[in-house]
C-alpha cells in the first residue's frame, strides 16, 4: 500500500516551523493589541489631573517579595515615591500630611529569637516633603518572610495605631511605641502549635468602624469579623459552614467570599469586599435571615476581567475605586460597572492598595443595594480560565495574555512537540 506522505517533505521540521510561526504570531499580535497608558471609557466624566490624587501601596515590581514602594499619583503623573523597603502594603495619609504604611524589609541585625540577618515587619511613617523620607518605624522580627507581613495599619483618634499581625495572628494597638492591647485569633480559631511556622489564618486587614470596634479580615477562613475591645468577636460575616470538616476548622462559604482583602464598612448591614480568589468585587448586605449575601457583584471592567483584585473603596460620589492587582491597574467604576477612569501600570507592577485623596478609605459610604448584579466580562472558559489563573499566580504574565493566547500557545507547543517526535522517529 503506498504511503500517504511525500518522502521529499521533512514533516518534522515543517511542524516545528509552523509551531514557531504560530507562537511568534501570538506574541506579536498580543503585544500589538495590548492596552497601554491611562485610559477612560468616559473622558467627559474624568476630573482634571490635579483633582485626582491617588496614594498607592505597591507590593512589588516583577515579584511579590521585592520592588515595593509608596507612591503619590496626580492624574497619570507620579509626584513622589519611597522605595526603601522590600515590600509595602496598605497606605494611609495622616492629618499632618505624612503617610503610614505597612511594610516588610530584610537585612536587620536586631532579630530577637531568630538568626540574623532577618526580616522585620510593621509600619513606617513617611514624610513626603521636601523629598520622601522614613522618619519613624515600629517593627518586630519574623521567622521568615512568607505570609508574615503586617498588611494593614490604621491611625486611631488621639494617637496610636491598630494593625493586623499575620506573624502571630493577632490584632494589635500600639501607643507610644508599645503594645497597649491585643486580640489573639486563637481565642476563636484552633491554633497550630506554632502559628509562626505556617500560613495559618493570614489576617490581612483591620479597620476601626466605631469606638473600640473593628472590622477584621481573616483571609484563610473566608470571613470578616466585627471585633469589640473588651468583648471579643461580636459578629461574623460569612459564618462558619455546617459541612466544614475537622481539618477545615471554622471557615466560611468560599462562594460568598474567598480569601478576601481590604473590606470597607459601608454602614450597619453593608460591606464592600475585594473578593480576591473569586476575582471579583462584591457588596454584601445583612439579610433578615441573619446571613450576609452579595447584592452587587462586579467581575470585570473596561472589557477586562479582574485578576486578583485586592482593594475596593466606595467613594463619596458613589463610584468605586478598585485595585486590580495582577492586571496592574486602578479602575474606577460607577454602579452599572462602567469605567469612568483607569490607570494602567507596567504589567510587572503589583499594586496592593489605593486611596483616593481626599478623603482616603472612609468608614461608611453609598450602597448599591438596589442594583442588579453585573455580569462577568468575557465569561469563563472551562479548563483554560482556571489554568490561566494558576499561571498568573505563579509568574507575572503580560497583561494582554488571555484564554485565546493561552490556547494558541498550547497549540503552538503541541505542533513543535509533534515535529520533534517525527524527527526523532526518522
Amino acid at each position: 500500500m503506498p504511503s500517504r506522505f511525500d518522502p521529499d517533505i521533512d514533516y518534522g521540521n515543517a511542524l516545528i516551523a509552523l509551531g514557531c510561526l504560530c507562537l511568534f504570531a501570538t506574541v506579536v499580535l498580543g503585544i500589538a493589541l495590548a492596552p497601554t497608558g491611562t485610559t477612560s471609557a468616559d473622558p467627559a466624566a474624568q476630573p482634571a489631573d490635579g483633582e485626582r490624587t491617588i496614594l498607592l501601596g505597591v507590593q512589588g515590581v516583577g515579584s511579590y517579595v521585592e520592588g515595593g514602594s509608596v507612591r503619590l499619583l496626580s492624574g497619570p503623573e507620579e509626584q513622589w515615591r519611597e522605595s526603601s523597603a522590600d515590600v509595602y502594603f496598605d497606605v494611609t495619609r495622616l492629618d499632618n500630611g505624612s503617610v503610614v504604611a505597612g511594610y516588610m524589609a530584610s537585612g536587620y541585625e536586631n532579630c530577637g529569637p531568630y538568626e540574623s540577618p532577618c526580616h522585620r515587619t510593621g509600619y513606617r511613617i513617611i514624610d513626603p516633603q521636601p523629598t520622601p523620607e522614613v522618619v519613624a518605624e515600629w517593627s518586630f522580627p519574623v521567622r521568615n518572610r512568607v505570609a508574615s507581613e503586617v498588611h494593614d495599619v490604621e491611625p486611631l483618634p488621639g494617637g496610636g495605631f491598630v494593625l493586623a499581625d499575620m506573624e502571630h495572628e493577632r490584632i494589635v494597638i500600639v501607643e507610644n511605641g508599645e503594645v497597649a492591647w491585643e486580640w489573639q485569633a486563637s481565642t476563636r480559631y484552633e491554633a497550630p502549635d506554632d502559628p509562626t511556622r505556617s500560613d495559618w489564618l493570614h489576617i490581612n486587614d483591620v479597620d476601626r468602624i466605631a469606638e473600640d470596634r473593628f472590622l477584621v479580615s481573616v483571609r484563610n477562613a473566608n470571613q470578616l469579623l466585627v471585633l469589640e475591645r473588651g468583648e471579643g468577636v461580636v459578629e461574623v460575616i460569612n459564618a462558619d459552614r455546617d459541612d466544614a470538616t475537622d481539618d477545615d476548622g471554622l471557615v466560611g462559604d468560599p462562594d460568598v467570599i474567598h480569601q478576601q482583602h481590604n473590606p470597607q464598612w459601608l454602614g450597619d448591614g453593608a460591606v464592600l469586599v475585594a473578593d480576591s480568589e473569586n476575582h471579583r468585587v462584591v457588596e454584601l448586605h445583612h439579610t433578615e435571615s441573619g446571613t450576609w449575601e452579595p447584592v452587587w457583584v462586579l467581575e470585570g471592567a473596561g472589557g477586562q476581567r479582574f485578576d486578583w483584585p485586592r482593594d475596593a473603596d466606595r467613594l463619596p460620589d458613589g463610584t468605586t475605586l478598585i485595585t486590580d492587582t495582577r492586571n496592574a491597574r486602578l479602575v474606577q467604576v460607577n454602579e452599572s460597572g462602567r469605567v469612568v477612569w483607569e490607570h494602567q501600570f507596567d504589567y510587572r507592577t503589583l499594586p496592593y492598595e489605593a486611596d483616593r485623596l481626599p478623603p482616603g478609605e472612609t468608614v461608611g459610604g453609598p450602597t448599591y443595594g438596589d442594583a442588579d448584579t453585573v455580569a462577568a466580562v468575557g465569561g469563563h472558559v472551562p479548563l483554560l480560565t482556571p489554568l490561566l489563573r494558576l499561571l498568573s499566580a505563579a509568574v507575572r504574565l503580560p497583561r494582554w495574555v488571555g484564554e485565546i493566547h493561552l490556547l494558541a500557545t498550547l497549540c503552538s507547543l503541541g505542533l513543535i512537540s509533534a515535529g520533534l517526535v517525527v524527527r526523532w522517529r526518522d
